[in-house]
């Protein structure tokens, strides 16, 4: 007999209800994309919707800073899977080179961020790395502290750990542009958070600063296991491209969270009402962009 844990009994889409008893623990997650917004009781998740795994107590991923700790890794040359986990089920290894892996594509990129740049989302600094031997100055933001601490160990000089709205609170010099490289315009997050999300960026830039960054385009693909995903959205009401996804490295897992893939058009569409419009770009299926104020 299990019986809900910290007095959990309910769950809704890309969260988890705890069942404790007689040392063990009964995790339900329920998936799917399709059921966004929909919250349920522990007795009456869909079957073919749910995930559930019985483990002995204190066994599964632990919530932690699973990006941070791949990364690393992988700077002491350790490198291990980083794995990323779809609210559907679905996964892939990741097989970014956080560490180099620049191109001319991110050349045409930095080349549109002038002055004092914010690399948001830094990761290993590879982007503020770049920066740096252009001669500008540049802060590496992330909200993950081990790569906040690998961009300190690989020569960023300057390193914020938490959010821009975080960074804006704190004061300091504005800047000329925010580099949103490894297609970390995704981190506008949903159509709902997108203005929220513009408007914190503005709040850090000079008036006349740009937003320089990359995002793939999601429907330049074919794969039906992604297609079927763009449909559920589509029946949730919510842009094909929204990703609801967690980090796993090894035993770590990181929070469930959203990305926002879009067209260029999408992006358009996405930053008018925001007081923004796309004023140069690369087409591509991972484009580059530049965003102004109107």
């Amino acid at each position: 007999m299990f019986s809900a844990a910290h007095g959990a009994d309910k769950v809704q889409v890309g969260h988890s209800v705890e069942l404790a008893g007689r040392g063990h623990r009964l995790l339900i997650t329920l998936t799917g994309s399709c059921l966004a917004d929909t919250i349920f009781t522990a007795r009456s998740v869909p079957a073919d919707r749910i995930l559930v795994a019985m483990v002995a107590v204190g066994e599964g991923p632990e919530l932690g800073d699973a990006f941070g700790r791949a990364l690393s890794d992988r700077q002491t040359g350790q490198p291990g899977a980083i794995v990323i986990e779809r609210d559907d089920g679905f996964i892939e290894v990741d097989s970014g080179d956080y560490l180099g892996g620049w191109s001319d594509r991110d050349t045409w990129a930095l080349e549109r961020a002038p002055g004092r740049v914010l690399d948001m989302g830094a990761g290993a600094g590879r982007a503020s790395l770049a920066v740096q031997e252009r001669g500008q100055d540049v802060v590496a933001l992330d909200v993950s502290p081990g790569a906040v601490g690998v961009c300190r160990r690989r020569g960023v000089k300057e390193v914020f750990l938490g959010t821009v709205a975080e960074l804006a609170a704190a004061g300091g010099a504005p800047f000329d542009s925010v580099l949103m490289l490894g297609n970390n315009l995704g981190l506008l997050g949903s159509l709902e958070r997108a203005p929220e999300a513009l408007a914190a960026l503005g709040a850090v830039l000079r008036p006349d600063g740009v937003i320089v960054g990359a995002c793939i385009d999601p429907y330049q693909t074919d794969k039906p296991v992604h297609l079927a995903y763009h449909e559920c959205n589509r029946r949730a009401g919510r842009m094909p491209g929204q990703v609801t996804i967690r980090v796993r490295y090894q035993r770590l897992a990181t929070g469930w969270f959203d990305l926002l893939w879009m067209s260029l058009n999408e992006l358009g569409e996405i930053a008018a009402p925001a007081g923004w419009r796309v004023t140069s770009a690369l087409p591509g299926a991972e484009y580059r962009a530049v965003l102004a104020r109107n």
